[in-house]
């Protein structure tokens, strides 16, 4: 019998850098604040780390660099997938309805293949006690990268006949699905359904991942993404869990059950299965200072003299 333990999840912190053209004081102020409560579960077994480590990664080493000296010195190993701001979004041949020309914020082999050589190889699976875990970047999806191909291998092939442990838990950054896993593909090209679009992943890919999960036997999926956290989506015995964020909340009325509250989870796994408990940051920045926008400038739009620090 193995003795009860527990693991941790975090994702999308974007701490970002002063060093940056853009950077909010309240996203370094939460980070901090999730970082210091991280190192106090001396006891944990691995942290899960569900992307967006950085706010610019694929521009800056510094950014990396900085997150995995503070991953290293956590009392407990890390394991880390990217996500978007990290190696920027999943691939578009139109423009959205909000106006973004989504086609430039197309993720390169270079820009996953940066995070690979700063933070770690994806994807990964592993067997810690009686756990599987399993991790990957699902919005390479449809990009025709070789990553893509192999994702596919590894999800469809590789996975399935690793050997089985007493439970898999998978690591995602964007959701799999918003509503259902069968609803119909967001329109890009619409205002009212861009956000949707933007954060999850599209049909046929969808289909092909989820018949994936269920032949290798995982039993729960931790996405982050969309900063809004909401009770665990039950499809076909499978966990569905759209996790906190910890820079900033978003789309607060998206659910009526959803909530933007900063913060990380705990997974308690003993006899009865797998137990989540969420942890609030102790305190939530209210800071306003920062400078540079939102959204996703490319290099050629940055005015680096506004930085804090040179």
């Amino acid at each position: 019998m193995t003795e009860p333990w527990f693991f941790l999840h975090a994702c999308d912190m974007q701490p970002g850098s002063p060093r940056s053209f853009r950077c909010q004081q309240r996203s370094l102020d939460n980070w901090q604040t999730a970082y210091k409560q991280l190192q106090e579960f001396k006891d944990a077994d691995l942290l899960l780390v569900g992307g967006d480590l950085t706010r610019d990664g694929h521009i800056h080493d510094f950014e990396y660099e900085q997150i995995k000296s503070e991953f290293d010195a956590l009392p407990y190993p890390t394991y880390s997938i990217p996500g978007n701001m990290d190696v920027n979004n999943k691939h578009a041949d139109k423009k959205g309805g909000t106006g973004r020309d989504d086609p430039r914020l197309n993720m390169k082999a270079e820009d996953l293949d940066r995070f690979i050589r700063f933070i770690s190889e994806f994807p990964w699976s592993f067997v810690h006690k009686n756990v599987r875990f399993s991790g990957f970047y699902a919005a390479v999806a449809g990009s025709g990268l070789p990553h893509e191909e192999r994702m596919w291998k590894w999800l469809e092939e590789e996975l399935p006949s690793l050997p089985k442990a007493e439970h898999h838990v998978m690591t995602m950054h964007y959701t799999l699905f918003m509503d259902e896993v069968d609803e119909p593909n967001w329109d890009i090209t619409k205002e009212e359904e861009y956000v949707d679009w933007y954060f999850s992943i599209d049909q046929p890919h969808r289909k092909r991942m989820f018949e994936a999960f269920k032949a290798s036997n995982v039993e729960i999926v931790l996405s982050g993404h969309i900063h809004c956290r909401r009770p665990p989506q039950t499809v076909e015995g499978i966990r569905f869990y759209k996790c906190a964020g910890i820079a900033m909340g978003q789309q607060p009325d998206r659910w009526p059950d959803g909530d933007t509250t900063l913060g990380f989870y705990r997974f308690d796994v003993n006899e009865e299965g797998i137990e989540e408990t969420f942890i609030p940051l102790t305190e939530e920045s209210q800071s306003t200072e920062g400078y540079g926008p939102g959204g996703h400038p490319l290099p050629e739009e940055r005015d680096y003299s506004l930085a804090w620090e040179k």
